[in-house]
């Protein structure tokens, strides 16, 4: 039976600290990261691709503001979507390319994916999340009162707007996915964490929010019944007491040692929290979660690196 894999890629395997965000230099970075996912499925795995979209959408956003006399500024979800398409492109023909070099035949196909989140969530009257350009205070209240927005001030930069970061409840596109899969496509989805949708009876709105791009993979893998979620970023392994002279490198955690190790604070909501917390919640439900570093996906996946997450 193939194994189901979904790799979750983290911002550095499209854009690297430091860099401009030119189109050459993030497809030269997704190019990169294609070859080592195609090693997986010369292995003969199914694989599912997502990945984050902070600073694409953020640019879009930016673009928005500044052409805003011009021609309309678009919403958040439909900047998020533009974001998918643009990433997923690049993703899609680099996955082909690298495929097709390997002597392989499968098809890759991108997935708009909108992500079904509850109108209820906390996160709704609690935005905390920073979204595009600094502003000026004066500008900020402006917005606020102009159009009912939430602006914080940000680390002494400027000001900026906060959107909620709702849980994810739904992959609406799942079937179609799945579907996929069962016909051997590679299927890139749930870019970004998925553009949030809510439920009005039948229909569906979009919503000005942001869903955590590796909550959204572990949901995603949950849904389709992965075995694997494979969470690829800078680094190699989890840490306790990273970057302190009592930091330990850890090989694998169980899902209660997870939890214990959240509740004493060693991972930071920016940056391992969220990994750590979409380890968990996949993990609790039968697979195998593995967070690593980007360049050793298949030591990973052949337990020589990265930390193992189980049940």
């Amino acid at each position: 039976m193939q194994t189901t894999i979904v790799v979750a890629l983290g911002g550095n395997a499209i854009l690297k600290p430091g860099e401009k965000g030119t189109a050459a230099q993030q497809m030269a970075n997704v190019k990169s990261t294609c070859r080592s996912i195609v090693q997986l499925i010369k292995r003969g795995h199914r694989v599912v691709i997502t990945h984050g979209n902070g600073p694409q959408v953020g640019n879009i956003l930016i673009q928005n503001h500044s052409a805003r006399d011009i021609v309309p500024a678009m919403p958040l979800d439909i900047c998020g979507a533009e974001s998918q398409g643009l990433i997923g492109y690049m993703i899609q023909q680099a996955m082909h390319n690298e495929i097709a070099r390997e002597g392989l035949r499968a098809s890759v196909v991108t997935v708009l994916t909108q992500v079904v989140v509850d109108p209820a969530d906390p996160a709704f009257a609690n935005p905390t999340k920073p979204i595009g350009p600094f502003y000026t205070e004066e500008e900020a209240k402006r917005f606020v009162a102009e159009r009912g927005e939430v602006w914080k001030e940000d680390a002494g930069r400027g000001w900026r707007k906060v959107v909620p970061s709702p849980l994810p409840v739904q992959i609406f596109e799942k079937r179609a996915i799945e579907s996929l899969l069962d016909r051997g496509e590679v299927v890139i989805a749930a870019g970004g964490g998925g553009i949030p949708v809510i439920k009005e009876g039948e229909m569906l709105r979009g919503v000005e929010a942001v869903i955590d791009k590796d909550l959204a993979s572990a949901k995603l893998a949950t849904d389709i019944g992965a075995d694997v979620l494979l969470i690829l970023t800078d680094v190699e392994k989890v840490a306790l007491n990273y970057r302190t002279p009592s930091q330990v490198f850890l090989d694998s955690m169980t899902v209660e040692e997870a939890r214990r190790y959240m509740a004493e604070g060693h991972f930071k909501a920016g940056s391992m929290g969220p990994k750590v917390q979409a380890s968990i919640n996949f993990a609790s439900s039968g697979g195998l979660a593995i967070i690593a570093s980007l360049d050793r996906c298949l030591d990973a996946l052949d337990g020589r690196s990265g930390t193992r997450v189980s049940r």
